[in-house]
């Protein structure tokens, strides 16, 4: 046994539970050892991290490395971000295992994620160079920003949708899929791009600005809830906490929620029921397919805007698995059904489809993004409605956009 077959055994024994739990003695098993016989090896499990951490890094790099530098020699900006998001997409399908480790220890780990590209750098990939073309700059969000934030959410979603399966993944599989987030990087739905650009945004804006109503005493409550979950997180967050915010005792939080699970449950669907009203309050302004989408984005970012601490309670969603047993409704999913596809344009590849679910999903993923992405020192209601003018223009043109 060797410190890689060690390390190797970490990513998949780890990595199939998320990372909710790591243990050296999932390894032990995975290998046929016993615990101590890793000890000849690591004196720990953090040291078993670090270590799987320079394996990452030496493993992205040693992937990434040719094609940046091909990218780098192209003189056509958009064939240069395709050749990049095309082995990103192809990288993080290929290792499942890796790609879960890098969101969970590495881009959700302060310390490594602002590590990250110095290691990168060292082993001989700039990736602020090979990406810097990009920035859009002013505090809106940059196209490497919105490839590289969707290629994650495909990629998320690929290896979710195979997760019955056991076997491992064929080439024809792989090839597929990049083909398929090529083609979302590269024109997005396919929506008419003369359609999309006449659009007046200003005007769309203004008609989808809405009061936000009054709450209730319930509602009240809720937003405790979701202010101590900003605050902790959903694991940590208490029902202490919750009465230190609300005013209301412990016991007497116990005459509105059975338990600490239903407390958080009854505040996730309350929210994505006011986000999908917004959204559909945004789409009923207008009867043309373009601008329903804008108007519903424009609706869910203004509720964001205007509600920190359900924005910031929704990122643990987005970047973290929450086992609560919480389920988001339906209707969440349904709200950009109608939205039709260019009919002249196959959306499909191998049998992935970028509509309902998925599609919801992606753009409430992109829209929390961009805020949580807002400049140092800013506040989310600073986020400029152009911001999303950027990303709706991402959403339905890709790069073409």
């Amino acid at each position: 046994m060797t410190k890689q077959d060690i390390i190797e055994a970490a990513f998949l024994a780890w990595g199939r539970t998320l990372y909710k739990t790591t243990s050296l003695s999932q390894i032990a098993q995975a290998l046929g050892v016993t615990k101590p016989a890793l000890y000849r090896h690591f004196r720990n499990k953090d040291a078993i991290l670090d270590a799987m951490y320079g394996y990452y890094c030496d493993h992205y790099v040693n992937y990434m490395k040719a094609s940046y530098e091909k990218a780098g020699e192209s003189r056509d900006n958009n064939q240069r971000i395709l050749l990049m998001a095309r082995t990103i997409a192809e990288y993080t399908a290929r290792y499942k295992y890796i790609f879960i480790f890098s969101l969970i220890e590495v881009y959700g780990d302060n310390i490594r994620a602002m590590d990250i590209l110095k290691q990168f750098a060292i082993r001989g990939i700039d990736v602020k160079k090979y990406w810097s073309f990009l920035e859009a700059g002013d505090g809106y969000p940059s196209r490497a920003q919105l490839i590289v934030s969707t290629i994650t959410f495909l990629v998320a979603w690929f290896h979710k949708s195979r997760f019955e399966k056991h076997e491992d993944l064929t080439e024809e599989e792989v090839q597929q899929f990049v083909s398929f987030a090529e083609g979302i990087i590269s024109h997005g739905l396919g929506f008419n791009k003369k359609l999309v650009e006449a659009m007046d945004f200003e005007e769309l804006e203004k008609s989808g600005s809405h009061q936000i109503p009054p709450e209730g005493e319930n509602e009240s409550l809720l937003k405790s809830v979701a202010g101590a979950v900003a605050q902790a997180g959903p694991w940590n967050a208490t029902m202490d906490m919750v009465a230190r915010r609300s005013g209301i005792s412990k016991s007497g939080l116990y005459a509105h929620f059975k338990s600490k699970a239903d407390m958080l449950g009854q505040m996730f669907l309350t929210e994505f029921d006011r986000i999908m009203n917004y959204a559909e309050l945004g789409k009923s302004q207008s009867a043309v397919t373009e601008e329903q989408l804008y108007l519903a984005i424009v609706g869910i970012a203004n509720y964001l805007r205007s509600r920190p601490e359900i924005l910031i309670t929704l990122d643990w969603i987005r970047t973290r698995r929450l086992d609560l047993e919480i389920s988001m409704p339906p209707r969440i999913f349904r709200i950009f059904a109608d939205i039709q596809l260019d009919p002249t344009r196959e959306h499909e590849e191998g049998g992935l489809e970028l509509t309902g679910e998925p599609f919801a999903q992606w753009v409430l993923f992109l829209i929390v993004n961009t805020l949580m992405r807002r400049p140092e020192g800013s506040s989310f209601s600073d986020v400029s409605n152009i911001s999303f003018r950027i990303l709706y223009k991402f959403i339905v043109l890709g790069i073409e956009g």
